[in-house]
């Protein structure tokens, strides 16, 4: 596959800590990407989805990947792929059962995925866990495979939560919701307070602190196993987020801006920023605003519906797979996929990096799990 043949010198992991990580249901590394950045070091990370997940052993060379189901990781088969444990387990589990504008269908076998998660956490029995999905889990009809998931934790599991968070109270430029649900295991940790954890944090980043930089970008050749390749454009003032994200190699891949039809480029001309398009749904964002909630659309199983993406502030046109990046907080050295269409899947399927960093370096912190696993190499 074109993807294995990008050299893994671009890895993002660098040095990490202590703190081995279970990342289950991992897509392409959203949610490991925020546990690198806290300290934390995938060994293992499992997914179902080849394609959504294709791009994880790119980014994170270092991890070990398993490409299955969760319901057959058994004690055994567990005890094989991580022998010396882990510390921490993440994972988001499939939304798309409880999706606010999904069919809801209560006999959707995803949902009980939620339970599968949790079954993983007993038989592993790490220091903490943290596990997120769409705020649509915490409505009557579907909060009960919540529930019943954590009812199969021992009883010296402490639970925080289930609370709803907004990514763009932990720095991330786009409005993302989701429940957050904190487990700390009381034989091996302490038990921190759900405030401590989830206090915002004090900076407020905008679509144009996270994409306006990109503007004028130009491609660069030659591509790269089948990515288009940008170089950045210089501009006289970069803002923190800017600067945060830009890969120091001075490139970057995924910005191929979509052809519209000239009546879709007559109507985008028309859309101020703030407003939504009669026609295809489409929100065009603006400068100092956030961006709404990037969703991922559909895989070949359900009709391969794309998802609608914003229409850029300025320019009609929706945004690319990188300026879509920026906005859920992967930095532009982070590999997609080298479709739009499967590089968007993946980036509306993720958890935001950034509020992964802050959740996990908090619950590390607070909890003291960073010092109970250097006591424990030792």
């Amino acid at each position: 596959m074109a993807l294995s043949r990008i050299k893994a010198g671009r890895n993002i992991i660098g040095d990490c800590g202590l703190l081995r990580t279970l990342d289950l249901f991992s897509g392409c590394g959203g949610f490991s990407l925020g546990a690198h950045a806290a300290g934390m070091k995938t060994v293992l990370a499992v997914d179902i989805d080849q394609t959504l997940s294709s791009s994880f052993g790119i980014n994170f060379p270092e991890g070990k990947m398993h490409l299955g189901d969760i319901s057959n990781l058994t004690d055994s088969k567990l005890n094989r792929l991580i022998p010396e444990g882990v510390d921490a387990i993440i994972g988001g589990a499939p939304c798309q059962a409880f999706s606010e504008i999904g069919a809801n269908d209560p006999s959707d076998p995803r949902r009980k995925l939620v339970s599968q998660f949790f079954r993983v956490v007993a038989s592993v029995d790490p220091a903490f866990f943290v596990f997120e999905n769409v705020r649509g889990l915490m409505f009557e009809k579907n909060v009960g495979e919540l529930h019943t998931g954590l009812k199969g934790l021992p009883s010296h599991w402490k639970i925080l939560g289930p609370v709803i968070v907004d990514a763009s109270d932990f720095g991330a430029p786009t409005r993302r919701k989701r429940v957050i649900v904190f487990g700390f295991n009381t034989r091996k940790v302490s038990v921190p307070k759900l405030e401590a954890l989830i206090n915002p944090v004090a900076e407020r980043v905008t679509v144009e602190d996270a994409i306006s930089d990109l503007q004028g970008s130009a491609p660069a050749t030659p591509g790269e196993a089948g990515f288009s390749r940008w170089n950045y454009k210089a501009v006289p003032t970069l803002s923190t987020y800017a600067l945060r994200m830009r890969d120091p190699s001075g490139y970057f891949t995924g910005h191929m801006k979509t052809q519209h039809s000239e009546s879709t480029l007559g109507r985008f001309a028309k859309l101020r920023p703030g407003e939504v398009d009669a026609i295809g749904r489409y929100p065009r964002l603006e400068w100092h605003g956030l961006c709404p909630t990037l969703r991922a659309g559909t895989g070949s199983d359900k009709g391969s519906y794309q998802a609608v993406r914003p229409v850029h502030p300025d320019e009609d046109r929706v945004i690319t797979p990188r300026e879509a990046a920026r906005l859920q907080g992967f930095p532009d050295r982070f590999i997609f996929h080298p479709t739009v269409w499967h590089s968007c899947r993946m980036i509306g399927n993720s958890v935001s990096p950034i509020m992964a960093e802050v959740l996990l370096k908090r619950a590390v912190v607070f909890s003291g799990a960073g010092r109970a696993s250097s006591i424990a190499a030792e």
